[in-house]
């Protein structure tokens, strides 16, 4: 009767174990989800409220040049490409519920890492070629009037700046993305694998 009254006990302890790590789990979806919402709306107000300024500058200071015009043009169309993938990828992380199985989570994380994925190479590759493209385009019209060390300065300053968001903070930020999301997927993985062993 004692041995029956341990491992009882055994088992119960057991089952114990497993509902904290899913509330874990979930916790840490629920943060991952906040900051992704959080992201979502500090982006779209960002890019939206600096189209706006772009779209000022070109009324109120009307370019001469079809090179501003096209660089103008070049950079809110870079915007534009930016937000619609970044919106569908929110779309994804927003239909993510407490309710859901654990393979509806897996599922949901898969899709975003790969949407997340396509976004930070092909769609922030075009996007940072649109946008030096068309700074460099809206430049010329105002570095033509300046001599020419200050526009090769301006020029230098201008790609300076590009080269590190290229080469530092985007790589920064895709490694940063990556892991929480790694760390979300690899514990859903682990949590499927205990309850299917229990």
């Amino acid at each position: 009767m004692d041995n029956n009254d341990i491992n009882l006990k055994n088992i119960w302890q057991q089952q114990k174990v497993n509902q904290p790590d899913l509330k874990e789990f979930r916790n840490k979806l629920t943060q991952f989800k906040n900051s992704g919402l959080r992201k979502f709306i500090i982006s779209n107000i960002l890019l939206i409220a600096t189209t706006g300024f772009i779209l000022i500058i070109w009324y109120y200071f009307q370019p001469q040049l079809i090179t501003s015009k096209i660089g103008m043009a070049l950079v809110i169309f870079a915007m534009v490409i930016y937000l619609f993938f970044y919106n569908k990828l929110f779309s994804v992380l927003n239909r993510i519920d407490k309710t859901q199985a654990n393979n509806g989570y897996l599922h949901s994380l898969n899709l975003i890492k790969v949407k997340q994925k396509y976004i930070q190479t092909t769609i922030l590759n075009l996007y940072f070629l649109m946008l030096s493209l068309g700074i460099c385009l809206y430049l010329y019209e105002y570095t033509s009037l300046m001599t020419s060390i200050w526009a090769v300065f301006t020029y230098a300053c201008t790609f300076i700046w590009i080269g590190f968001n290229w080469f530092y903070i985007r790589p920064k930020t895709i490694k940063k993305q990556r892991s929480k999301l790694e760390e979300l997927i690899c514990k859903l993985e682990a949590l499927n694998k205990q309850l299917t062993e229990d």
